[in-house]
């Protein structure tokens, strides 16, 4: 039993180890081959990096290792010292890479490095964390201020912070610079959720119909989902019914709608996504 654990966590840390290493060279693909030759920035911590070392004319590479190494010492605290371990190894790997390592400057055009810069520093980012590290401290601030506080929560915290970036960058860099870096921090942060959650983010499915047990049987006979079925009563008609609810995966939403539909046209429909799912038949791949 020992050696067989052994060797899964020796495979898992290796995976671990690949996906880190790509996620590197991936942000550094998008800082060096892309944003840096256009003075585009992105958001978070990279992004402060970034615009200080336009400022100051300290290397990139240096600020990015000096501004994440307190927020990873503050994280050793709250997450453990492995993660600590990881994301520092990380950071200090993207410093290394920007560097030594010698990108191209893959196009002139704006729109083209706004976008795709941004695509390579969310794949960073993304596989980072799917690795079980951090290229960027921004989501570990968030976190630390918005346990301290009652007002903001993480999403508050990430925005304001990159609201403040931004202006900064339209005063140093200019306006047309600031809204590239803007669509840049999308393109990222949209990659880095996908990466995160993929094609296989969960969605939570209620479905209110007078022919509910139909449905249920459905749903766990076709697509093999798991259904929990509440007692509820029609507010307007008063009439006791079952309500189902059941989490499924984005590509099976129009699978769960059509076998309610097929069964009750009239079938009241409500679908949410969902921040986390664990155990139950549906099985989340973890992150380490």
């Amino acid at each position: 039993m020992l050696r067989t654990l052994s060797k899964k966590t020796i495979l898992r840390e290796s995976l671990n180890t690949v996906l880190i290493v790509l996620g590197v060279f991936s942000a550094g693909l998008g800082l060096k081959g892309f944003l840096l030759s256009s003075h585009f920035i992105d958001g978070g911590v990279t992004g402060i990096s970034m615009l200080l070392s336009h400022v100051l004319g300290i290397p990139l590479a240096l600020l990015i290792l000096l501004i994440n190494l307190p927020f990873i010492a503050l994280a050793y605290r709250q997450i453990g010292i492995m993660f600590a371990i990881k994301s520092t190894l990380t950071i200090a790997g993207l410093s290394l890479c920007l560097t030594f390592v010698q990108y191209p400057d893959v196009t002139p055009d704006k729109l083209l490095t706004a976008v795709f810069g941004g695509f390579f520093i969310g794949a960073g980012i993304g596989l980072a964390i799917r690795g079980g590290a951090v290229l960027d401290g921004t989501d570990i601030v968030a976190l630390l201020i918005s346990k301290n506080s009652n007002l903001l929560k993480v999403g508050d915290v990430i925005l304001l912070m990159n609201l403040l970036i931004f202006a900064a960058a339209a005063f140093f860099l200019g306006i047309e610079s600031a809204l590239y870096s803007i669509l840049t921090y999308l393109a990222a942060s949209k990659t880095v959720d996908f990466l995160i959650h993929g094609i296989e983010e969960y969605t939570a499915v209620i479905i209110v119909s007078e022919k509910s047990d139909e449905i249920r049987e459905s749903i766990v006979r076709v697509l093999n989902r798991g259904v929990t079925v509440y007692k509820g009563r029609g507010g307007k008609t008063g009439k006791d019914m079952h309500i189902l609810y059941c989490v499924v995966t984005r590509l099976e939403i129009g699978n769960v709608k059509n076998a309610a539909t097929e069964i009750d046209e009239s079938s009241f429909i409500l679908v949410h996504p969902l921040s986390d799912v664990v155990g139950g038949i549906i099985k989340k791949p973890a992150l380490h």
